[in-house]
């Protein structure tokens, strides 16, 4: 895999519409990330790379407004809600999207653990034991993008390997020190 770019922003494909519904720009709040590690970082700068190159992101009120995208995404965790502050290119804000976290702390609780016994299990383990590790971290991550492709039903159109990419990015904002 390529490094990602230092900017979390790659112009569209050669051929696509520059108008696509996609998210051309991802930020986090980077005061809500308490602490990361190298191993952490390198999920993110990788899930933001990957949903750059690829997505299919359509907040459904901006559209119905006629907002074409695509789209600049600014993700926090608010008053225990995840806030998705969705604007043009032109960084014009075209809506906040509120989505309560609650349903999301076990998946996310598990899936720090399962991160925890993988990131040990690749320094030491067997192959089979990674495998093992990694299948069951693979689970948990599809499972929390489906809850999540649940929640923005009705006000965003979007599909599951985006779906999957927010939920690392989501899990990265709730990293305590």
């Amino acid at each position: 895999m390529s490094s990602p770019p230092p900017d979390s922003s790659v112009p569209p494909a050669p051929g696509s519409s520059s108008a696509a519904h996609r998210i051309a720009h991802i930020s986090l709040d980077e005061e809500t990330i308490l602490w990361r590690n190298a191993d952490v970082e390198q999920e993110r700068r990788v899930a933001i790379y990957d949903l750059i190159e690829e997505n299919t992101f359509k907040p459904l009120r901006s559209a119905e407004r006629g907002a074409k995208g695509p789209y600049r995404l600014h993700l926090s965790v608010r008053d225990g809600r995840l806030a998705m502050d969705i604007a043009d290119e032109a960084e014009e804000p075209l809506e906040t999207l509120l989505i309560g976290l609650a349903r999301f702390r076990r998946p996310i609780r598990e899936y720090f653990a399962i991160c925890d016994s993988y990131y040990q299990a690749i320094r030491k383990a067997t192959p089979a034991e990674i495998e093992t590790i990694d299948m069951a971290r693979r689970g948990i991550h599809n499972n929390a993008a489906e809850l999540l492709l649940e929640r923005l039903e009705g006000k965003v159109e979007t599909d599951f390997p985006t779906a999957r990419r927010l939920f690392t990015l989501i899990c990265v904002l709730h990293i305590k020190g």
